[in-house]
């Protein structure tokens, strides 16, 4: 008999890693609908967030990135987990990125919540070094592009209410406390995200628009 250690089985780590993220975010739509299930897993992209901006700011040796470093560890933190990312453009008032690959691969189609993961730790990094950040989902391989196109807006503007993508903002910017959701996109967070991570250096609200979700769990 053919041991198991031989048999021809698409499994490793990545992979198991990834198919239980899909299965979390295939859960978690079918209960609680797009717009919460994209709150709860924006909650945990704000933390990676944080997380990551300490690793390469102490790595790098500054206390605060500038905009070009910012751009740089972007697309250098997505390489490192297998996202084709790649700058296309980048000035005072925004950096635009492109993606031929997503990290989750395959698994994220269909899963549009999965891409606030990009969305919260994109948005996390350049507000908590630059002091704001609008981030625009404009093309994403979950919802069927061939790659993905993310604008990270730099500057806020006084009709964003009218303008996609989601807002953050750093300590001394923040108004209130809020990641802030324009309402705009499809990939809207829910008031999950009202509560965010104390010290983190990113404040989160939601816009009043779309259904309430639950609070964020306490003690975060």
């Amino acid at each position: 008999m053919k041991p198991a250690r031989e048999a021809d089985v698409p499994l490793n780590r990545d992979v198991f890693m990834r198919g239980l993220i899909r299965e979390l975010a295939t859960s978690l739509e079918s209960v609680v609908g797009l717009e919460e299930a994209s709150g709860y897993i924006s909650l945990v992209g704000q933390s990676v967030g944080s997380q990551l901006n300490e690793s390469y700011t102490a790595a790098l040796g500054v206390p605060r990135l500038d905009r070009e470093q910012v751009a740089d560890v972007l697309v250098d933190l997505k390489q490192r987990i297998n996202g084709d990312f790649y700058l296309i453009s980048q000035d005072d008032e925004r950096i635009v990125l492109g993606s031929r690959s997503c990290p989750f691969a395959e698994k994220v189609l269909g899963r549009d919540s999965m891409c606030m993961m990009t969305s919260n730790v994109f948005g996390t990094i350049a507000a908590q070094n630059l002091g704001y950040a609008r981030v625009e989902l404009e093309e994403t391989i979950a919802r069927g592009s061939s790659g993905c196109r993310v604008v990270v807006h730099l500057t806020p503007d006084l009709d964003v209410e009218d303008e996609p993508g989601r807002e953050y903002f750093g300590d001394e910017h923040a108004p209130g406390d809020a990641v802030t959701d324009t309402g705009a996109d499809t990939e809207t967070d829910a008031d999950t995200e009202a509560e965010a991570r104390e010290g983190d250096g990113t404040r989160a609200v939601t816009a009043p628009s779309g259904p309430s979700a639950p609070s964020a769990p306490s003690g975060e």
